[in-house]
């Protein structure tokens, strides 16, 4: 099978690197790509907004699978270009990416499917914000109605805090969700899905704050751990039978049937799991964490999804012990990070590059705001913990910065 993987972030060198293990994969590419997947596979330039580009590349690779592993592709119909062309493509459609792209959708499609989520309302005129806020709080959630790479969201005790995220957005002609706060540990849940059948992958859980103790505005998420040893028995399969199945039933239902990876975002109430956000592809950095324990060859685990067959794949099998990922982010982020330093450490087992180049002399250097993910994985979770951070001791990024508390509550429990 000839793979090509869209995207360059560290969850797509993971994918990469769980993919080259994969004997059924006698090619395999990825584009845009970074510095790290480039020594594991063919690298292209591309415009990943520009869905024709994709499709192109696609077809003149000659790829029989075509991996999507962003949202900005896959909101903008990229697996609709790709499919169009004969390939198999991992990723949904432009239709059914709405569920992420778009949180008013998301919303919608939930109330209707009877799937416990927080109560929410949008507001797209400055005049009507006092009086919405007012029937929120104390804790108020404002959101970016459309994409904001996690990095869109306030969740605040102050009034004066929510209102001026809620207009800067609307300022920026950004409609606004404010959402009841739902209180409760949070988790991801990654499932499979090829239109009908869904496969849950482990429950993981990132941390989006920047700092210490979830200090600090969001990130695209500093950290990510799986298992989770904590988590009640059986929250995936409530999961998939709660909110997932019935979610997927109702993008049937309006003709945009979901086809890829479809990520909830929960809070474990004290009423039961409920849905924060749904995403529409693999999560970063819970990808790393996850995919560090799938034992399955991927690439015809994720084939399957895309062919509408599912069904029929052999149960997953999955690793014994735990994985952390701890993420390594420039100086500035995630306001304006800066770039081009030198970074050494970066080819260790266990380090996956996100914002990083080769310079013309040969040097990695930073090119982004998140540049490395650093995993680590054992037989418990605190020696995973513990080998994360001893991977991360031994990279060297001036100016950088990452959370030092992955994981650390969660090995406390048994």
């Amino acid at each position: 099978m000839r793979v090509l993987v869209i995207g360059s972030g560290a969850r797509e060198h993971a994918l990469v690197l769980a993919l080259s293990h994969d004997p059924a994969v006698v090619a395999l590419a990825c584009a845009p790509g970074n510095a790290g997947i480039a020594a594991l596979a063919e690298t292209y330039g591309v415009d990943v907004t520009a869905p024709s580009a994709v499709a192109d590349l696609a077809v003149e690779w000659k790829a029989d699978l075509v991996v999507v592993g962003p949202e900005v592709p896959l909101v903008a119909g990229a697996a609709d270009a790709v499919r169009a062309a004969g390939i198999a493509c991992f990723g949904p459609s432009a239709a059914a990416a709405r569920i992420e792209g778009s949180k008013a959708f998301a919303k919608d499609v939930m109330v209707a499917a009877g799937v416990p989520t927080a109560h929410s309302e949008i507001v797209d005129n400055p005049a009507k914000l006092d009086a919405a806020l007012r029937r929120f709080g104390p804790t108020w959630v404002v959101k970016d109605d459309g994409l904001a790479a996690g990095k869109g969201v306030a969740v605040t005790t102050d009034l004066a805090v929510a209102r001026a995220h809620a207009m800067t957005l609307l300022d920026g002609g950004h409609p606004v969700l404010l959402e009841t706060y739902l209180d409760g540990p949070e988790a991801s849940l990654f499932c499979l899905v090829d239109g009908t059948t869904v496969v849950p992958l482990l429950p993981a859980q990132d941390f989006k704050r920047v700092g210490d103790n979830d200090a600090g505005p969001n990130t695209g998420g500093m950290g990510a751990y799986a298992p989770l040893p904590w988590a009640p028995p059986g929250l995936a399969d409530e999961v998939v039978a709660k909110i997932v199945q019935p979610v997927v039933r109702e993008l049937a239902a309006r003709d945009c049937a979901f086809t890829g990876l479809l990520y909830a975002g929960l809070a474990l109430t004290d009423s039961g799991p409920q849905v924060i956000e749904f995403n529409c592809r693999f999560g970063d950095p819970e990808t790393q964490s996850v995919l560090a324990l799938l034992r399955t060859p991927l690439a015809g685990l994720l084939h399957a999804t895309a062919t509408g067959t599912l069904a029929a794949h052999p149960p997953l099998d999955w690793a014994d012990g735990a994985a952390v990922t701890v993420v390594i982010a420039a100086e500035g982020y995630p306001g304006y990070p800066r770039s081009g330093d030198v970074i050494t450490g970066s080819d260790a087992d266990g380090v996956l590059h996100a914002g990083t180049r080769r310079r013309d002399d040969g040097a990695i250097v930073s090119a982004g705001g998140r540049v490395l993910s650093v995993v680590g994985q054992a037989d418990t979770l605190a020696a995973a913990r513990a080998e994360a951070y001893r991977k991360v001791a031994a990279v060297h990024l001036p100016g950088s910065h990452h959370r030092t508390d992955i994981a650390e509550r969660a090995t406390a429990t048994p």
